[in-house]
Parts: C-alpha cells; sequence; structure tokens
C-alpha cells in the first residue's frame, strides 16, 4: 500500500518537473530566437547608417526595437541617427534608454556627452565622459572631448590633464599637443605652450605655425 502511494505522489509530481523544464527550454529557446534577428537589423541599421542612408537605417533599428525593446545597441545607433538630424532631445532620450538597459555601455555615455556639449550642459558632458573613461580608460576621443568641455568652464589645469593623458597614450597625437599648447598658454604658460604648439606643427599641423606667429613671436615668449 505504501509503494502504491508513492507512485501516485511521485507521478504527477513528475509530470509536472517534464512540463517545468519543457516551459523553461521553449522560453529559453524564444528569447536566444528573439536576440539574434534585433542583432541582424540592428547589424543592417549601422551598415545603411555608413552608407547616410538614414531613414533605411532608423526603419530597421524600429524593427530590432520591436523584437527586443532591450537591445541597448539599438538604442544608440537610433540616438545617432536623430543627433545626425539635430534632434538633441530625442537622442539624448535614446542614450538614456541605452545606458538603462546596460549600465557598462561606454559608447552610450560617450555619444549622451556629445549630445550634451552641443546643448552646452559641460558639467553633465563631463560626467559622462568620466563614466565612458572609466569603462575604457584608453578612450582617446573621451579625453579629449573632456578636455574640451572643461576649456569652456575655464578649468584649464584640468583640460591640460585630459591632453596630457592623451599624449601618455598616444605619444604622436597631434590634436592633444595643438590643444594643450593653446590651453597652456590661455593659462599663461608662454614657454611650453609654445613648445606644444611647435611639437604640433612637427607632426604635420601647419595650423600650429599660425598659431605660433600669432601667439609665441612676441617679447616675453622665449
Amino acid at each position: 500500500l505504501a509503494v502504491h502511494y508513492y507512485y501516485r505522489l511521485t507521478l504527477p509530481t513528475q509530470r509536472i518537473m517534464k512540463q517545468v523544464s519543457l516551459l523553461f527550454f521553449l522560453l529559453l529557446y524564444f528569447t536566444v530566437a528573439s536576440s539574434q534577428p534585433a542583432k541582424d537589423y540592428t547589424q543592417k541599421g549601422r551598415e545603411l547608417y555608413e552608407k547616410r542612408e538614414f531613414m533605411e537605417a532608423l526603419l530597421n533599428l524600429n524593427k530590432a526595437l520591436e523584437v527586443d525593446p532591450n537591445y541597448a545597441a539599438a538604442y544608440l545607433l537610433r540616438g545617432n541617427i536623430k543627433d545626425n538630424f539635430e534632434d538633441r532631445h530625442g537622442a539624448m532620450k535614446d542614450y538614456n534608454v541605452a545606458i538603462e538597459k546596460n549600465p557598462k555601455f561606454a559608447d552610450a555615455y560617450f555619444a549622451r556627452g556629445n549630445v550634451k556639449m552641443k546643448l552646452q550642459d559641460y558639467y553633465g558632458a563631463i560626467a559622462d565622459f568620466t563614466s565612458c573613461i572609466s569603462l575604457n580608460e584608453n578612450n582617446i576621443e573621451a579625453y579629449f572631448n573632456r578636455g574640451k568641455a572643461k576649456q569652456f568652464l575655464q578649468a584649464y589645469e584640468d583640460a591640460i590633464n585630459d591632453c596630457t593623458k592623451i599624449i601618455q597614450i598616444n605619444p604622436k597625437n597631434v590634436d592633444a599637443y595643438f590643444m594643450r599648447g593653446r590651453l597652456r598658454i590661455e593659462f599663461g604658460d608662454m614657454k611650453n605652450g609654445c613648445l606644444d604648439l611647435s611639437k604640433a606643427g612637427e607632426l604635420g599641423d601647419l595650423k600650429a605655425y599660425e598659431t605660433i606667429k600669432e601667439k609665441c613671436n612676441q617679447k616675453g615668449t622665449e
């Protein structure tokens, strides 16, 4: 009698476990199946974006987000398209969602920082570029743009430090030498500023020599 009762108890349990396992497998299958088309639509959108076929790119990204509303890369790229059309607030909204879906998305922080720069929110831009750098410490563009935002706020020493970091990463970065030269001159360090401009000219930036003529060939700059 005890054995019979045991089988009556365990058979429904086994049946339930099989149904749960099947349900889990189907859920996993559809999750994987749905993410792949989102990735494909986003890749197609990226290819169209690079060809500057923006409307077709936008349609593909919308399809990607219909398939997977959590796909952060599609929000980022759609934000880039909106920014291209100067829809700054629409772009910002997409970047916000991209970061919400993936808080470690360095490219989304960088893109949002660029939009904040265009909206003259320099403190917000600095915060986003800093977040980007914390996730990718070798992102030269993030250091450069953070330096420009600091320049707008007249935080010259901090901006100079960002240029110096770029030069540490890439000793032949002409833009960093030119920017650091201008910053040092604005900060009152004429000698080192002019030396940086000279290095920028040596690396091929001809406009550096125009700035040298304007700023450096004066009495008291030797």
